[in-house]
């Protein structure tokens, strides 16, 4: 270990959709929100809490080069099933003290479900080049 404190870096990592990795990816956010129970009792001073679930959610970014959120659509509209997939992220700093310490790390969402606004086609004389933002919930996760 050097004398420089290394702390993780965002940059350094890869997105995965049902296996396949998103080359022009931008970034990756998954969030995990506790569904809360909060309540008092008789004689407490204080709130009691507790865990009853949980929400996941997050949302990629990445620059156009697939048909990928098109075809998404178009499989639905066909079929009237809903999309599920599973999105992974994985963080690879090899020279953070993180690094050092853990190794990389990993989170995969499953059930994972669109859920907000699909871009299907945008023009623009004031455009530069089409990056989408997508949103989802998943049903479950692991790491």
């Amino acid at each position: 270990m050097g004398e420089n404190r290394k702390p993780l870096s965002l940059k350094e990592g890869h997105i995965y959709i049902d296996g396949v990795e998103v080359m022009d990816a931008v970034k990756l956010t998954i969030v995990y929100t506790p569904t809360v129970w909060s309540g008092k009792m008789l004689g407490d001073k204080g709130t009691n809490r507790r865990w009853l679930g949980r929400d996941i959610t997050g949302s990629i970014d990445e620059y156009r080069t697939t048909p990928r959120w098109n075809n998404i659509v178009k499989q639905y509209e066909n079929s009237g099933i809903t999309p599920e997939l599973t999105i992974q992220g994985t963080r690879t700093d090899k020279d953070s003290d993180f690094y050092e310490v853990s190794g990389s790390e990993s989170v995969t969402v499953t059930g994972a479900v669109l859920t907000g606004d699909i871009n299907l086609i945008s023009l623009d004389t004031d455009g530069d080049v089409v990056k989408d933002s997508i949103s989802f919930g998943a049903k479950n996760m692991s790491s």
